[in-house]
């Protein structure tokens, strides 16, 4: 994570040398930035974080559940996530990022552009594929990779911004596991519904902590007649 230092340069500056580096034709104030996340294809999510003047603009992140797409398919899961950001945004009336970085490399750039082609914008925003392992910086239709020197100051807000879209994919992909989980543990405990299970994975976060819970701190938040009916079945299966 970047961190304002005493004599460490602008948002400004780095997004100049961000521009120059990557021949962008305005500097990119608005970077947005993908990324999917699954584990043998089960709850498969994408994530999209948001960068303004250099600063990640929280309110604008969003997350997907991929709808349309079975099992591991990493490129149709991006396109998914992308059609689905730009669909909204056009509708909305909202501006596009001037920069949008595809993490994953070619197969997932590839992905993001058809989704742009069929919005009618693919010549409106720049837009970048990252190469996991190599840090490599590829455009579209490009064969030839962009290595950024490792220690510049774009190279490290680039760093930055793909850890966040990390950090921000993994929260929610575990959200959804343990929401998951949470499900099937308790799907034929007569009298848990919904509404109760969507309580105690808020609260809770992970199965194995409602389990741990006591009865007096389960009666304060779902109720005692609840409480009292979680904490028998639990037992049984215990």
């Amino acid at each position: 994570m970047l961190l304002k230092t005493a004599g460490a340069p602008s948002d400004n500056i780095i997004l100049q040398e961000l521009k120059s580096v990557l021949y962008l034709n305005e500097i990119p104030l608005h970077i947005e930035c993908f990324d999917n996340s699954n584990i043998q294809g089960a709850y498969p999510v994408s994530a999209m974080v948001c960068f303004k003047n250099g600063l990640p603009s929280k309110s604008d992140y969003r997350h997907f559940n991929i709808k349309t797409v079975v099992g591991i398919n990493d490129f149709a899961s991006m396109k998914e996530s992308v059609l689905r950001r730009y669909t909204s945004v056009l509708e909305k009336k909202l501006p596009l990022p001037q920069l949008i970085i595809i993490d994953g490399g070619k197969g997932q750039l590839n992905a993001a552009l058809e989704a742009m082609t069929a919005l009618g914008i693919q010549d409106k925003v720049t837009m970048v594929g990252l190469a996991k392992n190599l840090e490599e910086l590829f455009f579209v239709h490009d064969q030839d990779s962009i290595k950024l020197n490792w220690n510049s100051e774009a190279h490290k807000l680039i760093r930055q911004i793909r850890d966040e879209v990390h950090r921000f994919g993994i929260q929610f992909h575990r959200l959804k596991r343990s929401k998951g989980a949470l499900e099937n543990s308790m799907d034929h405990i007569t009298g848990i519904g919904p509404k109760t299970k969507e309580m105690l994975l808020l609260y809770f976060k992970s199965v194995n902590k409602i389990k741990a819970a006591s009865p007096e701190l389960l009666t304060e938040i779902i109720g005692a007649k609840k409480a009292a009916i979680l904490v028998a079945a639990f037992n049984k299966l215990d």
